[in-house]
Protein backbone atom coordinates (compact mmCIF):
# COMPACT_ATOMS: atom_id res chain seq x y z
CA UNK A 1 0.00 0.00 0.00
CA UNK A 2 0.96 3.53 -0.85
CA UNK A 3 0.43 6.98 1.21
CA UNK A 4 -2.44 7.05 -1.13
CA UNK A 5 -5.68 6.42 1.62
CA UNK A 6 -4.10 7.59 4.65
CA UNK A 7 -6.50 9.47 7.43
CA UNK A 8 -6.44 13.11 7.67
CA UNK A 9 -3.49 14.11 9.60
CA UNK A 10 -1.66 10.63 10.23
CA UNK A 11 1.30 11.69 7.54
CA UNK A 12 2.37 15.20 8.86
CA UNK A 13 4.28 15.76 12.55
CA UNK A 14 2.19 14.70 15.30
CA UNK A 15 3.18 16.17 18.48
CA UNK A 16 1.12 15.81 22.37
CA UNK A 17 2.04 17.71 25.62
CA UNK A 18 2.40 15.08 28.77
CA UNK A 19 0.37 15.75 32.06
CA UNK A 20 1.74 17.14 34.96
CA UNK A 21 3.81 14.19 36.55
CA UNK A 22 5.38 12.82 33.38
CA UNK A 23 5.32 16.13 31.09
CA UNK A 24 8.77 17.00 32.20
CA UNK A 25 10.43 13.78 30.11
CA UNK A 26 9.64 14.29 26.18
CA UNK A 27 10.14 11.23 23.74
CA UNK A 28 10.74 11.83 19.64
CA UNK A 29 9.84 9.10 17.87
CA UNK A 30 11.47 9.12 14.20
CA UNK A 31 10.11 6.76 11.19
CA UNK A 32 12.15 4.52 8.89
CA UNK A 33 13.20 5.19 5.25
CA UNK A 34 9.96 5.55 2.49
CA UNK A 35 7.75 5.02 5.80
CA UNK A 36 5.60 7.69 7.49
CA UNK A 37 5.17 8.92 11.17
CA UNK A 38 1.84 6.38 10.86
CA UNK A 39 4.60 3.48 12.02
CA UNK A 40 4.89 5.56 15.68
CA UNK A 41 2.06 7.37 16.24
CA UNK A 42 0.46 4.39 18.35
CA UNK A 43 3.86 4.20 20.11
CA UNK A 44 3.65 8.13 20.64
CA UNK A 45 -0.38 7.74 21.96
CA UNK A 46 0.89 5.05 24.18
CA UNK A 47 2.97 7.11 26.16
CA UNK A 48 1.52 10.27 25.98
CA UNK A 49 -1.43 8.39 27.30
CA UNK A 50 0.96 8.19 30.46
CA UNK A 51 1.48 11.41 30.52
CA UNK A 52 4.94 11.88 28.55
CA UNK A 53 5.55 15.01 26.25
CA UNK A 54 5.73 13.10 22.37
CA UNK A 55 6.58 14.03 19.35
CA UNK A 56 6.81 12.25 15.59
CA UNK A 57 8.07 14.61 13.06
CA UNK A 58 7.69 13.68 9.24
CA UNK A 59 10.87 12.98 8.21
CA UNK A 60 12.21 15.40 5.00
CA UNK A 61 10.79 13.36 1.36
CA UNK A 62 8.70 10.73 3.29
CA UNK A 63 5.07 10.93 3.50
CA UNK A 64 4.24 12.97 0.09
CA UNK A 65 5.67 11.45 -3.20
CA UNK A 66 8.42 8.82 -4.09
CA UNK A 67 10.45 11.60 -6.06
CA UNK A 68 10.51 13.75 -2.83
CA UNK A 69 13.10 11.68 -1.66
CA UNK A 70 15.32 11.71 -4.00
CA UNK A 71 15.66 15.50 -3.98
CA UNK A 72 16.84 15.35 -0.21
CA UNK A 73 20.29 15.83 1.15
CA UNK A 74 20.70 13.45 4.05
CA UNK A 75 21.73 16.12 6.42
CA UNK A 76 17.93 16.97 6.62
CA UNK A 77 16.88 13.75 8.58
CA UNK A 78 18.74 14.28 12.03
CA UNK A 79 18.29 18.41 11.38
CA UNK A 80 14.37 17.37 11.49
CA UNK A 81 14.93 15.32 14.61
CA UNK A 82 16.94 18.39 16.27
CA UNK A 83 14.52 20.28 15.75
CA UNK A 84 11.96 18.56 17.41
CA UNK A 85 14.30 18.00 20.52
CA UNK A 86 15.04 21.59 20.73
CA UNK A 87 11.15 22.34 20.91
CA UNK A 88 10.25 19.55 23.73
CA UNK A 89 13.28 21.70 25.53
CA UNK A 90 11.15 24.66 25.88
CA UNK A 91 8.87 22.61 28.75
CA UNK A 92 11.10 19.35 29.07
CA UNK A 93 14.38 18.69 31.02
CA UNK A 94 14.56 15.37 30.01
CA UNK A 95 14.86 14.08 25.91
CA UNK A 96 14.63 10.13 24.40
CA UNK A 97 14.77 9.69 21.18
CA UNK A 98 13.63 6.56 19.71
CA UNK A 99 14.19 5.01 15.93
CA UNK A 100 12.55 2.38 13.82
CA UNK A 101 15.35 1.15 11.30
CA UNK A 102 16.40 4.15 9.16
CA UNK A 103 14.95 6.49 11.99
CA UNK A 104 16.95 4.37 14.46
CA UNK A 105 20.06 5.36 11.99
CA UNK A 106 18.96 8.97 12.16
CA UNK A 107 18.96 8.60 16.12
CA UNK A 108 22.39 7.58 16.43
CA UNK A 109 23.65 10.39 14.46
CA UNK A 110 21.70 12.37 17.00
CA UNK A 111 22.73 10.76 19.58
CA UNK A 112 26.25 11.13 18.66
CA UNK A 113 26.01 14.89 18.22
CA UNK A 114 24.36 15.82 21.52
CA UNK A 115 25.89 13.40 23.96
CA UNK A 116 24.68 14.33 27.13
CA UNK A 117 21.67 15.78 25.97
CA UNK A 118 20.04 12.87 25.55
CA UNK A 119 18.62 10.84 28.72
CA UNK A 120 18.51 7.35 26.47
CA UNK A 121 17.65 5.72 23.18
CA UNK A 122 15.38 3.42 22.31
CA UNK A 123 15.97 1.10 18.52
CA UNK A 124 13.75 -1.04 16.75
CA UNK A 125 15.40 -3.06 14.17
CA UNK A 126 17.44 0.05 13.58
CA UNK A 127 19.61 0.26 10.35
CA UNK A 128 23.47 0.87 10.52
CA UNK A 129 24.51 -0.62 7.00
CA UNK A 130 23.85 -2.63 3.68
CA UNK A 131 26.20 -5.32 3.16
CA UNK A 132 27.74 -4.80 -0.15
CA UNK A 133 26.32 -1.56 -1.20
CA UNK A 134 28.54 1.58 -0.56
CA UNK A 135 27.47 4.82 -0.60
CA UNK A 136 29.58 4.73 -4.11
CA UNK A 137 28.43 2.54 -5.45
CA UNK A 138 24.54 3.73 -5.02
CA UNK A 139 25.63 6.96 -6.06
CA UNK A 140 26.52 5.67 -9.43
CA UNK A 141 23.50 3.45 -9.95
CA UNK A 142 21.14 6.00 -8.36
CA UNK A 143 22.52 8.44 -11.82
CA UNK A 144 21.24 5.49 -13.80
CA UNK A 145 18.06 4.40 -12.24
CA UNK A 146 15.55 6.24 -10.18
CA UNK A 147 13.97 4.26 -8.55
CA UNK A 148 13.57 0.17 -7.66
CA UNK A 149 11.31 -1.86 -5.72
CA UNK A 150 9.84 -0.98 -2.50
CA UNK A 151 11.08 -2.29 0.57
CA UNK A 152 8.17 -0.93 2.54
CA UNK A 153 5.30 -2.44 4.96
CA UNK A 154 7.14 -5.70 6.10
CA UNK A 155 3.95 -6.48 8.61
CA UNK A 156 3.49 -9.89 9.82
CA UNK A 157 -0.02 -8.78 11.41
CA UNK A 158 -2.45 -8.49 8.27
CA UNK A 159 -4.07 -5.33 7.48
CA UNK A 160 -1.87 -2.69 9.21
CA UNK A 161 0.82 -0.22 6.58
CA UNK A 162 2.87 2.32 7.57
CA UNK A 163 1.53 3.88 4.13
CA UNK A 164 5.12 3.60 2.80
CA UNK A 165 6.09 4.44 -0.71
CA UNK A 166 5.34 1.82 -3.60
CA UNK A 167 8.46 2.76 -4.44
CA UNK A 168 12.60 2.78 -3.83
CA UNK A 169 14.17 5.96 -4.47
CA UNK A 170 17.84 5.40 -5.23
CA UNK A 171 19.09 8.98 -4.95
CA UNK A 172 17.25 8.67 -1.55
CA UNK A 173 19.57 5.78 -1.20
CA UNK A 174 22.38 7.43 -1.64
CA UNK A 175 22.05 9.85 0.62
CA UNK A 176 20.83 7.47 3.42
CA UNK A 177 24.16 5.04 3.13
CA UNK A 178 26.34 8.22 3.46
CA UNK A 179 24.69 9.13 6.47
CA UNK A 180 25.02 5.23 7.73
CA UNK A 181 28.77 5.26 7.06
CA UNK A 182 29.22 8.94 8.53
CA UNK A 183 27.11 7.52 12.07
CA UNK A 184 28.81 4.06 12.09
CA UNK A 185 32.68 5.64 12.88
CA UNK A 186 31.16 7.57 15.45
CA UNK A 187 29.53 4.86 17.03
CA UNK A 188 32.05 4.45 19.89
CA UNK A 189 31.34 8.29 21.18
CA UNK A 190 27.86 7.18 22.10
CA UNK A 191 27.41 6.62 25.73
CA UNK A 192 23.85 7.37 26.56
CA UNK A 193 21.74 4.16 27.32
CA UNK A 194 20.09 2.52 24.74
CA UNK A 195 17.28 -0.35 24.70
CA UNK A 196 17.22 -2.61 21.09
CA UNK A 197 14.20 -4.14 19.94
CA UNK A 198 15.42 -6.73 16.90
CA UNK A 199 12.68 -8.86 14.50
CA UNK A 200 13.93 -12.47 14.40
CA UNK A 201 12.17 -12.70 11.44
CA UNK A 202 13.11 -9.56 9.23
CA UNK A 203 12.84 -9.42 5.26
CA UNK A 204 14.38 -5.93 4.86
CA UNK A 205 17.75 -5.77 7.03
CA UNK A 206 20.03 -8.62 8.22
CA UNK A 207 20.72 -9.32 11.51
CA UNK A 208 23.98 -7.54 10.76
CA UNK A 209 23.03 -4.17 11.61
CA UNK A 210 21.70 -5.19 15.37
CA UNK A 211 25.25 -6.78 15.51
CA UNK A 212 27.22 -4.19 14.78
CA UNK A 213 25.63 -1.46 16.66
CA UNK A 214 25.83 -3.48 19.90
CA UNK A 215 29.40 -4.35 19.28
CA UNK A 216 30.57 -0.85 18.58
CA UNK A 217 28.54 2.10 20.35
CA UNK A 218 30.23 3.02 23.11
CA UNK A 219 27.22 2.77 25.48
CA UNK A 220 27.62 0.90 28.62
CA UNK A 221 23.55 0.72 29.71
CA UNK A 222 22.51 -1.24 26.45
CA UNK A 223 20.13 -4.04 26.16
CA UNK A 224 18.89 -6.34 23.26
CA UNK A 225 15.00 -7.37 23.34
CA UNK A 226 14.35 -10.23 20.54
CA UNK A 227 11.26 -9.68 18.77
CA UNK A 228 9.50 -12.82 18.21
CA UNK A 229 6.22 -12.62 16.53
CA UNK A 230 6.96 -9.63 13.89
CA UNK A 231 8.32 -8.81 10.82
CA UNK A 232 10.50 -5.35 10.13
CA UNK A 233 8.03 -2.59 10.91
CA UNK A 234 7.83 -4.11 14.68
CA UNK A 235 6.29 -0.93 15.84
CA UNK A 236 2.93 -1.74 14.50
CA UNK A 237 3.22 -5.71 14.46
CA UNK A 238 2.04 -8.08 17.11
CA UNK A 239 4.97 -7.27 19.37
CA UNK A 240 3.92 -3.22 19.50
CA UNK A 241 2.68 -4.02 23.05
CA UNK A 242 5.87 -5.84 23.95
CA UNK A 243 7.96 -2.50 22.61
CA UNK A 244 5.51 -0.37 24.42
CA UNK A 245 5.82 -1.84 27.84
CA UNK A 246 9.67 -2.40 27.45
CA UNK A 247 10.21 0.60 26.70
CA UNK A 248 8.33 2.53 28.84
CA UNK A 249 9.96 0.60 32.05
CA UNK A 250 13.69 1.44 30.14
CA UNK A 251 12.25 5.20 30.16
CA UNK A 252 10.87 5.11 33.83
CA UNK A 253 14.43 3.77 35.08
CA UNK A 254 16.51 6.85 33.61
CA UNK A 255 13.82 9.33 34.75
CA UNK A 256 14.64 11.87 37.68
Amino acid sequence: MSVNGAPAGLLQDFQALGDKKNGHIGIVLVHGFTGSPAAMRPWAEYLNARGYSVRVPRLPGHGTVPADLNNVDWQEWPAKVKAEIVELQKQCSQIFVAGLSMGGGTTLNVAAELGDQLSGIILVNPMIHVRGVSPRLAFVISRVIKFGKSVGNDIKRKGVTEYSYDKLPYRGIYQLLTMLKITRVALPTIRVPMQLFHSVDDHTLPVSNTEIIMREIGSSNKSRIELLNSFHVATIDHDCDLIFANSLTFIESLCK
